[in-house]
């Protein structure tokens, strides 16, 4: 089984069949290949993207000219709602990670949606709490916990978010630099973390791929 990201949002899982329906029938349907950019910060785009599959990492700009990886986002979740609600410049960029066929709606469109679905709204409060939330813990973090914790943490929080759906390893779909940019450390970090836990039998590792394969173990290392 394969993890988004913590908090990745997926928008869709709680709503209703019919709710579910419509928003997938809502827009119009586009696919994006690997490395695309869907929107771009500073942008003034007017549309919200529902992920049907695929993954998008959503990035912005660092003061040095780096780049900051804000979340990673999967199937079921929105990406860019924010220019539903506010017509500024979008606030980060979203990058394709894999093969991605979405649904866009305009901005309006989107509204409506919201409107006539009481259900949709609240669980879009919710999941932008929960990514409010997840950004403040992740500052928290960043501060009180060395590079080997923050990446097992992160991991763990990737496991939980699957264990619901099934049991046995967890593959995580991410490259070491991504993980460095979403725990903020370097990515030479990273791969000694990544060793250590190799080292202990929590993880193996392969290409853009870590497979954690003892959740309980990640936990009790996390802390």
């Amino acid at each position: 089984m394969v993890a988004a990201s913590p908090a990745s949002g997926d928008f869709t899982r709680n709503l209703s069949e019919d709710a579910r329906g419509a928003l997938f029938a809502a827009g119009r349907p586009r696919r994006y290949a690997r490395n695309a950019r869907i929107f771009s910060e500073g942008d003034r785009s007017d549309f919200v993207v529902v992920i049907l599959e695929g993954r998008v990492k959503v990035v912005v700009t660092t003061a040095e000219g780096g780049e900051s990886v804000l979340g990673v986002r999967g199937p079921g979740a929105l990406v860019g709602e924010l220019a539903a609600f506010d017509a500024g410049h979008r606030v980060a960029t979203a990058v394709v990670l894999e093969p991605l066929s979405v649904r866009l709606l305009q901005a309006d469109e989107f509204r409506a949606f919201i409107a006539r679905q009481p259900e949709a709204a609240l669980e879009l409060i919710t999941m932008l709490i929960g990514r409010l939330r997840e950004a403040d813990r992740r500052r928290a973090e960043f501060g009180n916990y060395d590079t080997r914790t923050r990446v097992a943490r992160l991991l763990r929080d990737l496991a939980d978010d699957e264990a619901s759906i099934a049991d046995g390893p967890v593959e995580v779909r991410l490259s070491q630099d991504e993980i460095a940019g979403l725990i903020g450390a370097s990515r030479e970090s990273v791969a000694r973390a990544l060793g250590v836990l190799r080292t202990l039998g929590l993880v193996t590792t392969g290409r853009r791929t870590i497979t954690v394969l003892d959740s309980d173990a990640l936990t009790a290392f996390a802390g």
